[in-house]
């Protein structure tokens, strides 16, 4: 039986990651090579296409937009690569994007009427150009048949995962891990987000909000009086709040006590039910209950993979304290 041939486009562009372009060319060609000693009848062909010689003729089964620097040119993309990605998405091309790749694959319109993701870091950003897409930085891959998107700069492993399964069978992926010594099994962009508040609104009566709320999140803090130190009235605090920040006020209050909580977690041995209470919770289950809404985790999961990813690897036996 021949082979199938599954071809795919891997879009140099300005700015692209050379760790994600040439990655993915070489796990590609690994799969391969697995799936000749599997008996698998697939053959993965990477090519890597410079976005200055786009051929029209080009019969891709997926062309992948990876992660770049260049702000300039994800945020406005040249025409030329906007109508190629168009022409080949209409042949049945699916296009997989990482990280800023979003950006690009939205400018052409191939992310109307789906769900995406793109890298945590860049959530303000692209819900700022692009209001009307739904946007998931939680999850790290998105896929919705014809267009694929995955979160944060590493993610191109991710991908690569995602399509060596889909084309391929389950048991490739595996010893693909095993080869590479990566654990293949799925995760969630949230576990690694970090919060982030919009301060360059304009707002100023805003903004002096934030900082109040940035040293004294841990208090009772009520909206009657945060109107009153803002000299606003209740309803138009909340307006202009979420106008500056994206978040109502009590949101925005529990996602500074999460992002303190993680930091205490990845960096201290505070023993859990002391961080809820310096948090300003009543009780370590309610600070528990909101942390696991958050980040997908529970607090000693959290901890137990971010606090000894911060110790030196001869340090790491003794994990620690609960």
């Amino acid at each position: 039986m021949a082979d199938k041939k599954i071809k795919l486009g891997l879009i140099h562009y300005p700015g692209t990651l050379r760790s994600a372009l040439y990655g993915l060319e070489e796990l590609f060609l690994m799969a391969s090579q697995i799936c000749t000693e599997q008996g698998v009848n697939v053959v993965f062909e990477p090519q890597i296409i410079d976005s200055h010689t786009l051929r029209s003729d080009a019969n891709l089964d997926v062309l992948m937009l990876l992660p770049s620097y260049d702000e300039e040119f994800y945020i406005n993309p040249a025409p030329e690569l906007l109508d190629w990605l168009n022409s080949q998405h209409k042949k049945g091309t699916i296009v997989a994007t990482t990280c800023a790749g979003a950006f690009i694959a939205a400018r052409a319109g191939l992310l109307e009427g789906k769900a995406c993701t793109t890298h945590w870091k860049l959530e303000n950003q692209f819900k700022e150009t692009f209001p009307h897409i739904t946007l998931k930085t939680g999850e790290i891959i998105i896929n919705q048949g014809d267009v694929i998107t995955s979160g944060g700069m590493m993610s191109w492993l991710d991908l690569g995962f995602e399509l060596v399964t889909l084309y391929s069978k389950s048991s490739v992926l595996r010893e693909l891990g095993h080869i590479l010594v990566i654990d293949t099994s799925q995760r969630e962009q949230r576990y690694y987000h970090k919060f982030t508040p919009r301060l360059n609104h304009g707002d100023d009566t805003i903004l002096n909000l934030q900082h109040y709320l940035g040293t004294h999140y841990q208090e009772h803090l009520s909206i009657t009086m945060l109107a009153e130190k803002a000299c606003l009235s209740e309803r138009t605090l909340q307006r202009r709040f979420f106008n500056a920040t994206g978040l109502k006020p009590t949101r925005y209050i529990q996602n500074l006590r999460i992002q303190k909580t993680c930091d205490l977690l990845e960096t201290t041995s505070q023993p859990f039910e002391s961080i809820a209470y310096s948090m300003g919770y009543q009780s370590a289950s309610a600070l528990r209950k909101r942390f696991i809404e958050e980040m997908g985790l529970t607090p000693k999961a959290f901890r137990e993979r971010f606090y000894l990813a911060n110790k030196p690897y001869h340090e790491k036996e003794s994990g620690p304290l609960t």
